[in-house]
């Protein structure tokens, strides 16, 4: 006899107007080509609560947000980025991943489980979001003095 799992209680999320938009766009053209990852962006997309773009709490994971998670026992600081702009050696982590997916709209103290490519479960735990704008000790991140640095 085969047990249906409990139903887990997934942890709210919140995102800005604008991000849904565009997540929802590019989840929905990514549906052929990753329909796993595209799916699970839409399945969170679909139960995230929508605010006006400067009303996302500072504590919630939005697009280029800075974000400190532990999972499997370690921790890990990345910058949750659109496609165009992934580079995993750069810590610049896509929102069309797994763990990108898992991350967007959560905020700080919240758990999720996720399954990687590979198949595994896991559970990653978000510690801090440095908001958009802000590095993860709370300086802030001047963009245009950063390009004339490169």
């Amino acid at each position: 006899m085969k047990t249906q799992p409990r139903s887990v209680r997934l942890p709210a999320l919140v995102l800005s107007r604008p991000d849904h938009e565009r997540l929802t766009g590019l989840a929905t053209a990514a549906l052929d080509r990753m329909p796993e990852v595209a799916e699970e962006l839409l399945g969170e997309l679909e139960r995230a609560r929508l605010v006006p773009a400067g009303k996302v709490p500072a504590n919630a994971v939005q697009m280029e947000a800075t974000v400190t998670y532990s999972s499997g026992g370690s921790m890990r600081t990345v910058k949750l980025v659109y496609p165009e702009d992934a580079d995993i050696a750069a810590g610049r982590v896509s929102v069309m991943t797994p763990i990108g997916a898992a991350l967007i709209g959560l905020s700080e103290g919240q758990s999720i489980s996720w399954t990687a490519r590979d198949g595994r479960r896991h559970t990653l735990q978000i510690i801090e979001v440095a908001p958009v704008g802000r590095s993860p000790d709370g300086q802030k991140v001047d963009q245009e003095s950063k390009e004339h640095a490169r």
